[in-house]
């Protein structure tokens, strides 16, 4: 099984686990939410300790003991990208599985199990025509000023969304041509995404341009954009103008 095999089937099961925990209908929202990410935590790392077991791992729910920045190949997971929408039973939360090979995201799958879908970097559909004005994708509870002032300079309209990977993946599925976040991130909400949109064809980088690197001792990215390329330009200097 190819990488980009192993992460689609893994994330895949690790949906369809969590929806199991959540179609049991025996915890409470708060609960939920903390059995689903100890759920899809325990089987994502055992799973890739048995099938890839000279490789490092970060994940969310896991405390790192630093092992990993001694090595090329890091798998990096976030069992429930979202995990307040997915404990509220909405569709719009994630389960990502990325590889970064010497601190660059190659191999990716987020799945959207609320959707039935998973997106992984060797499936992908074309993308879809641009929609004029853009749509650009933002938190659906706290939308950073600065997107809604780089939505207002393109006349573009904005889309309310819950995790990381459910906007990434708009963006790829052709639901919107924008997601640009400001508000903080860490390597586990963006480094599958940004492998599956980076496969795509989309742009992607840091908001100021630069690229995204993973495996640092610090795993906190502070912004991120993915957009379709048409738009990358006009965005990044918007958001010098707004920051």
């Amino acid at each position: 099984m190819t990488d980009a095999e192993l992460a689609a089937h893994l994330a895949t099961t690790a949906g369809d686990l969590l929806l199991s925990v959540r179609n049991a209908g025996v915890f409470s929202t708060g609960a939920l939410g903390k059995a689903g990410d100890q759920t899809a935590n325990q089987f994502l790392v055992h799973a890739l300790r048995d099938q890839r077991p000279d490789d490092g791992l970060l994940s969310e729910e896991m405390k790192c003991d630093g092992l990993r920045l001694a090595q090329r190949r890091v798998w990096i997971v976030d069992p429930v990208d979202g995990t307040r929408e997915y404990g509220e039973g909405r569709d719009d939360w994630a389960v990502h599985v990325g590889l970064a090979i010497d601190g660059v995201a190659v191999v990716g799958a987020v799945a959207l199990p609320g959707l039935g879908v998973t997106l992984s970097t060797n499936d992908l559909p074309p993308l879809a025509p641009i929609q004029s004005p853009p749509r650009l994708l933002v938190s659906r509870t706290r939308p950073a000023r600065e997107t809604i002032a780089v939505a207002e300079a393109l006349g573009g309209e904005l889309v309310p969304m819950g995790s990381a990977g459910a906007k990434a993946m708009a963006v790829v599925r052709g639901e919107a041509e924008i997601y640009l976040h400001l508000g903080g991130q860490y390597e586990w909400d963006n480094c599958a995404p940004a492998a599956v949109a980076h496969a795509a064809g989309l742009h992607v980088s840091r908001a100021d341009g630069s690229p995204l690197r993973y495996n640092r001792a610090d795993p906190y990215l502070p912004d991120l954009l993915i957009c379709r390329t048409e738009f990358a330009r006009v965005v990044l200097d918007l958001v010098k103008s707004v920051r």
